[in-house]
């Protein structure tokens, strides 16, 4: 595609942490001062955006907030004309010379709707600035006092979307565990915890550092509940 117009301003993807305002870098704070428009990412099914909530406190008052909605998918092709339209919307912020920001939860470049975005504009030429944030899985260990893992423990971070084939495998080759976005199929991963003898380690958080934040240590107990899309499982192997 040929722009008419240059690319003056910057594109900056922010990571702003789990849910906690305070777990915010000083630099992704700086960064959201300097913006002229947020970029609120939100699912179909959302009418808010959780990453525009916690950025809130540090925006300028002039700050233009648009909305995108971004489908849950697990393979970018399906989509893309959800993805080529945000792109566009965002090209000519750009080219009016505004600096944009993106907020996502966590960090930027894992498992994040901004790595989309991310490859799209960096193909149009846009001077982009990725800021690292805190993942969930980090504020929760630091929370409740559980060590990822230390010595030679090997680490699986597991999405828990996944087939349940790979998710058994992968649990069958760690030390120490994180699975993710164990909203879709809670019973499931629970059976293959029991299995794997890594349950009674187990502790999920829904919402971490947000108001509703909640904390399941007897995660076998609560097999059966509907839980919250940012929903994520620690748990180890063996007792410490």
């Amino acid at each position: 595609m040929t722009l008419n117009k240059k690319l003056t301003g910057t594109f900056y993807g922010i990571g702003v942490g789990p849910g906690d305002p305070e777990l915010l870098t000083v630099k992704a704070i700086n960064a959201l001062k300097k913006i002229d428009v947020l970029i609120a990412p939100k699912t179909e099914k959302k009418s808010d955006s959780v990453a525009l909530s916690i950025a809130q406190p540090y925006l300028k008052s002039d700050v233009e907030i648009i909305y995108q909605t971004f489908p849950m998918i697990k393979d970018f092709a399906e989509e893309t004309e959800i993805f080529e339209a945000n792109k566009e919307e965002i090209l000519n912020e750009l080219r009016g010379g505004k600096n944009v920001g993106f907020a996502t939860l966590g960090d930027p470049m894992f498992y994040s709707t901004y790595i989309y975005i991310f490859r799209l504009l960096k193909s149009c030429g846009v001077k982009i600035e990725t800021i690292a944030g805190v993942p969930a899985f980090l504020a929760i260990a630091a929370q409740i006092g559980r060590p990822l893992a230390f010595g030679n423990d090997i680490l699986t971070i597991i999405p828990a979307t996944a087939d349940l084939d790979a998710i058994k495998n992968a649990l069958d080759r760690a030390d120490s565990t994180v699975l993710m976005k164990v909203y879709k199929n809670f019973p499931e991963v629970v059976d293959e915890l029991k299995v794997c003898g890594m349950i009674d380690e187990a502790i999920l958080v829904s919402r971490c550092g947000l108001d509703d934040e909640k904390i399941i240590t007897d995660v076998a107990a609560h097999k059966n509940e509907t839980l919250n899309y940012l929903s994520t499982i620690l748990t180890r192997r063996n007792h410490d």
